[in-house]
């Protein structure tokens, strides 16, 4: 095994998350991360890159608790987030309610020490700054019923002294990922001298996974917010703060749309935002990117800007308004797309990898970001209006990869193009054959087009596998059609895509077509459950966080209002439960699994876990202990496997698991 891709080696490399460039264009820091000195997590240190890719990276922080989430005051200096200890900032320590640790926002001035501006009990997060004004925002919450800060650390301290635990639910939903909703109410706050101040006193669960955009000159900002509605049904809009009176204005209309990634133009006049039609049982979802003008009511008319197949994730505004960047899914790999304001006129600027954490400069002429492939980590580049692409100096090389990565296509039985990715490794023949495996992504709604930490197909490449990519049908970046083609969620046609590509690379002699293992993970771990009961052409399966028994997740699932609004019960569509549903075909299986489920994933509960290992358990007629599936259980991690520790551990269990049957 390559040594960079073993487990233990890999799961320690240096990783990019973020970058932010200063106002004036002439300074972009990158989020680094790396685990701490005991392995038991990852922290974060801010990384200074040259624009001009002229100087080596600088480290500019450095602690045990990490810094993240920079961003630039107008005057150069940059803004963190962190949790490392500070003995300036006046805070009472020593009195047991955890202060110590909550995230404060610091800065760090472009000649001195860094300082802390501003904390609010719970911590912040996400500072956002003004391009002009240099108004701060950042994100907190407060407990129900305080009304101010001092109300609620006491009432914190209150709650961790007595061990309170309690939360009074009143609607839903009540849970989101990994966490417990209604503890806390989300709240905005501008940081004005010592004392952050709240602008959203009114919210209750509206600002839930919120995303933030401010005008240049701090006047207004454009937020996400949720809306509870009928039936158990959540609303996601675009609403507009005031920021000077806290004054909260809906600009879109609970019409059946949800929105994301509102991106407020500078002068604060038009918020571009990505709008989804969630779809019915008999709906297909669509997309579309639409630009909304501040000054209308909601409901109003929006511009729909056509974007072919991109399927767009990340919006961004250069500082004078004028050009409006898209980065997004397009066939397996992304693309990076420049509007023009005004005529709403497209152009590509890169349709070459995937591109994330856009960066503007003033004209829009240079676009910075992350730019990653399935081969290549995120690294720092910089993008010119025509189209050239630089590449910047990033902290940590590249590591060379231990096989080769090819682009496959092949027609389904329906006539449609599938196409995937196929990772060999070097040394694989006609006379010495690479054993196979298939990964099933997540989503469905996404695609296999950029380096993944979690899921990265060199480990098991480095251990002498063969892995394919499927984008079969509901994967992002190949236009609605490709959504619409397995609507909704039918698992026999994504498998017939799926096979049909397995089908086409196995007849190269390079690899061998007797040892295969299917591997999946969330909507992919669904499929894997799925495909076990209906062959047993795989040596091995591993299934992580997938569902088994639709009727149970999609109503405990934290997503239930969408899950049971989009598939109905049972009763409702008793043939698309019995076809689709794994759990129906548990008597089919005869494939050893690798069963691998978070305690505290909340998007697909542990209970589905739980239930598919004792119906194969309970199921297995042979001696208690030749038993040939397994589980593997993380008591503290959720529907990620976050820690450097359990990283490895998943990575080593996975390969070892599946080693055993498919190469003996």
């Amino acid at each position: 095994m390559t040594d960079v891709f073993h487990p233990a080696q890999f799961t320690a490399l240096g990783r990019l998350t973020g970058l932010v460039l200063s106002p004036d264009g002439s300074h972009l820091v990158a989020v680094r991360q790396e685990p701490d000195a005991k392995g038991g997590r990852y922290t974060s240190a801010l990384w200074s890159i040259d624009p001009e890719g002229d100087r080596e990276p600088a480290r500019l922080t450095w602690s045990d608790k990490g810094e993240s989430q920079p961003a630039f005051r107008p005057d150069g200096a940059l803004l963190f987030v962190s949790a490392r200890p500070d003995r300036g900032a006046g805070r009472p320590a020593g009195d047991g309610d955890g202060e110590d640790d909550e995230p404060v926002l610091w800065e760090l001035p472009a000649f001195g020490e860094a300082r802390v501006v501003a904390g609010t009990p719970g911590g912040v997060s996400a500072p956002l700054v003004a391009r002009d004004s240099g108004t701060v925002l950042v994100r907190g919450a407060r407990l129900p019923g305080s009304p101010n800060a001092d109300a609620d650390r006491r009432a914190r301290r209150d709650r961790a002294d007595r061990r309170l635990s309690h939360i009074l639910h009143d609607g839903f939903p009540i849970r989101l990922w990994d966490h417990e909703l209604g503890d806390v109410w989300p709240r905005l706050f501008a940081i004005e001298g010592d004392e952050p101040r709240d602008l959203t006193t009114g919210c209750r669960q509206e600002l839930v996974d919120t995303t933030v955009s401010v005008s240049a000159d701090g006047s207004v900002a454009a937020l996400r917010t949720r809306s509870r509605q009928r039936d158990g049904r959540l609303g996601r809009g675009v609403a507009l703060l005031e920021v000077k009176s806290g004054t909260l204005r809906a600009l879109t209309a609970e019409d059946g749309y949800g929105y994301s990634a509102p991106a407020l133009s500078p002068d604060g006049m038009q918020v571009a935002a990505i709008r989804e039609d969630h779809g019915e049982y008999d709906t297909p979802m669509t997309y579309a990117l639409v630009v909304l003008a501040t000054d209308a009511g909601p409901g109003a008319a929006a511009i729909e800007v056509p974007l072919g197949d991109v399927y767009p994730t990340e919006l961004a505004w250069s500082g004078d308004g004028a050009t409006l960047i898209v980065s997004g899914d397009l066939h397996g790999r992304g693309a990076v797309l420049a509007v023009t304001a005004g005529t709403w006129a497209v152009r590509t600027l890169a349709d070459d990898a995937s591109y994330s954490s856009l960066c503007v400069d003033h004209t829009g002429q240079s676009v910075y970001a992350l730019r990653s492939t399935v081969g290549r980590p995120p690294h720092p580049v910089r993008l010119s209006g025509d189209g050239t692409l630089v590449e910047l100096p990033a902290p940590d090389p590249a590591p060379a990869l231990p096989g080769t990565l090819t682009d496959v296509w092949v027609t389904a039985p329906d006539g449609q193009q599938v196409r995937g990715w196929l990772a060999v490794p070097h040394g694989a023949s006609a006379a010495d054959p690479a054993p196979v495996q298939v990964w099933i992504h997540g989503g469905p709604f996404g695609s296999t087009n950029a380096w993944s930490w979690r899921w990265c197909p060199w480990v098991a490449v480095a251990r002498g596998y063969a892995v394919l990519m499927p984008d079969p049908a509901l994967s992002t970046g190949y236009g609605p059609g490709w959504i619409a083609r397995a609507w909704p969620h039918r698992a026999a046609l994504v498998w017939s895509d799926i096979e049909s590509l397995l089908d086409d690379v196995l007849t190269r002699p390079e690899l061998d077509a007797d040892r295969t293992a299917c591997l999946g993970g969330s909507f992919g771990g669904y499929m894997t459950n799925w495909v076990a009961g209906h062959t047993d052409r795989f040596g091995a399966i591993v299934t992580h966080a997938g569902l088994w028994a639709l009727d149970q997740q999609h109503t405990t699932t934290d997503a239930a209002e969408w899950k049971s609004g989009l598939f109905g019960t049972p009763a409702d569509h008793p043939d698309w439960y019995a076809e689709n549903s794994p759990h129906n075909f548990v008597e089919r299986i005869s494939t050893p699994m690798l069963v691998i489920h978070g305690n505290r994933d909340y998007r697909v509960p542990i209970s589905e876990a739980l239930r598919l290992w004792w119906d194969l358990a309970s199921r297995f007629d042979g001696e208690p202990d030749a038993l040939p599936h397994r589980f593997l259980q993380f008591t503290d991690e959720n529907h990620w496997i976050l820690s450097p520790g359990n990283a490895q551990t998943w990575y080593q269990t996975v390969l070892d698991f599946v080693d055993l049957p498919v190469r003996g």
